[in-house]
């Protein structure tokens, strides 16, 4: 007996609609989370559970046109759990909770949405996710109250809120680092430095017998069983580096475009006991690239001043790219 959901009927229209849509509409959720979440990295993860958690309850939709919203409001599901089980800003959000706490009057103005996807970190979730569907996805006061479960009014005092807070001038924004070790980072220096070589043996003496590798949309199981870095070598030229997106430092990979390094790829390494025991490449995720070039071009001082000169490589999502695992 299994408790894994069954095999979807792929002659159902549902299904159909929703492999065509997630193809469409795949970068617009993960830009969206990965403002909730505050990283690209993280934006993917949820995502992906977001996506999953879709295809396995889509029996449940009762309308194929209902899908966008019924996506986005998984999508801001999930992104709330894990702000929530993160403890991200639990005081900030606890006051924003407080639904009398300002006047449900809403300003005019939506401001440039560009500029909103950097300003709304400093907002508490609920804030942030009214302000990113109203300002940079259009949605109405009323699909909004849908995707986030509230009222009308309460999406009115959450947009004042943020506004008002938006308008407010604070310090310069620094986003935290979560990784202070040295140890991890003088070990992910290593591995850079031995992966730039193709001192594959090399970087394998980092990597504990049982690490892990997940390389989205393509595969997850051991590393030692994956054909993972002589892929690498296929994928020739690229140099990688170490970067720091979101107060995080992962592995980046560019490529040469037009005679200037573009950032292709970003791998996340798990490093427990001074062995590396994880690895999750977004290679395939060509939005995350984009999402964290982005983030490097803002902030200056996450950049490594000896790098060269990185720029995001022009995302183009094929329309099967969207993968799934039934019962991963």
């Amino acid at each position: 007996m299994t408790n894994e959901p069954p095999v979807p009927p792929f002659h159902d229209d549902r299904y159909r609609a929703f492999l065509e849509t997630v193809s469409h509409l795949r970068g617009s959720l993960h830009r969206y989370c990965t403002h909730l979440t505050g990283s690209p990295l993280d934006g993917e993860d949820v995502m992906q559970q977001a996506l999953l958690d879709a295809w396995r309850r889509l029996d449940t939709l009762d309308s194929a046109p209902a899908l966008r919203a019924w996506l986005f409001r998984i999508a801001h599901s999930r992104a709330i759990d894990f702000l929530r089980r993160n403890r991200l800003r639990p005081a900030v959000e606890a006051a924003a909770a407080d639904e009398e706490a300002a006047d449900a009057v809403l300003p005019d103005g939506p401001g440039t949405a560009r500029a909103l996807e950097r300003l709304v970190l400093r907002l508490p979730p609920k804030e942030r996710a009214c302000i990113l569907l109203k300002d940079v996805f259009d949605y109405s006061l009323a699909e909004i109250a849908e995707l986030t479960g509230s009222s009308a009014n309460s999406v009115k005092a959450a947009l004042f809120r943020a506004r008002i807070r938006l308008a407010t001038p604070v310090a310069a924004d620094r986003t935290p680092a979560i990784d202070s070790d040295p140890r991890r980072t003088a070990l992910l220096q290593l591995y850079v430095d031995r992966f730039n070589r193709q001192d594959w043996d090399g970087v394998r003496e980092l990597t504990s017998a049982d690490a892990r590798l997940q390389v989205y949309d393509r595969f997850e199981g051991l590393l030692a069983q994956s054909p993972y870095f002589s892929r690498y070598e296929q994928w020739l030229p690229w140099t990688v580096t170490l970067e720091r997106v979101a107060g995080e430092e992962v592995v980046a990979f560019s490529r040469p475009v037009e005679g200037e390094w573009a950032l292709a790829g970003l791998v996340r390494v798990d490093v427990r006991d001074g062995k590396v025991v994880g690895i999750r490449d977004y290679r395939h995720c060509p939005w995350v690239a984009q999402r964290a070039a982005a983030w490097l071009a803002g902030r200056r001082g996450d950049v490594s001043p000896d790098r060269r000169r990185l720029r995001s490589v022009p995302v183009r999502v094929p329309a099967t790219n969207f993968r799934i695992r039934v019962g991963a």
